[in-house]
């Protein structure tokens, strides 16, 4: 086994048993702790692949913003294992467990057949998740598009500040 295979194996190991604590876990505060933690280990399957830049935004959108959005939420509702009504009804855990089961087995079944499971992925080589070939065609082949969406972004911040700032 080399580094490559040794590094995939953890963060999966990594990713699997924060996410199985994102759901075991009683408080809620943990249980996003634990997401950042999923995230984390998913950024570095992405760095395995080469697609540094799905690696960075990974961590900057999904683990930075949206994760500190969650955490200023639960904190500021006050949620806790005391406050969460009590679970009246246990087959709703049974139901959910077959239901994941079954999604399972329809995924391993659906993905079996597919061509895509015999080719290998190239790690460490090629330049297909590259920044610098992303820039290239976003500045050359998709610049109009690109220049066109940071217009409908700019305009959707200008109205969201102006529905904020008027009066009731």
């Amino acid at each position: 086994m080399n580094v490559t295979q040794i590094l995939f194996w953890f963060l999966s190991a990594l990713a699997l048993g924060s996410a199985i604590m994102v759901v075991a876990s009683k408080n809620p505060v943990h249980s996003i702790l634990f997401l950042i933690i999923t995230f984390f280990a998913i950024s570095g399957h992405y760095i395995l692949l080469n697609a540094q830049f799905l690696a960075i935004v990974n961590i900057i959108v999904y683990a930075g913003a949206i994760m500190v959005l969650f955490l200023f939420v639960v904190m500021l509702m006050n949620l806790n294992a005391e406050s969460a009504p009590p679970q009246k009804n246990k087959y709703i855990l049974y139901g959910g467990t077959i239901a994941g089961a079954s999604l399972m087995l329809v995924l391993v079944a659906a993905l079996k057949q597919t061509t895509l499971a015999s080719q290998l992925v190239e790690t460490n080589s090629g330049s297909a998740g590259l920044i610098e070939n992303l820039g290239k065609l976003l500045f050359t082949d998709y610049v109009f598009p690109f220049e066109i969406s940071s217009v409908l972004f700019l305009s959707a911040m200008i109205g969201a500040v102006v529905i904020s700032k008027r009066e009731a």
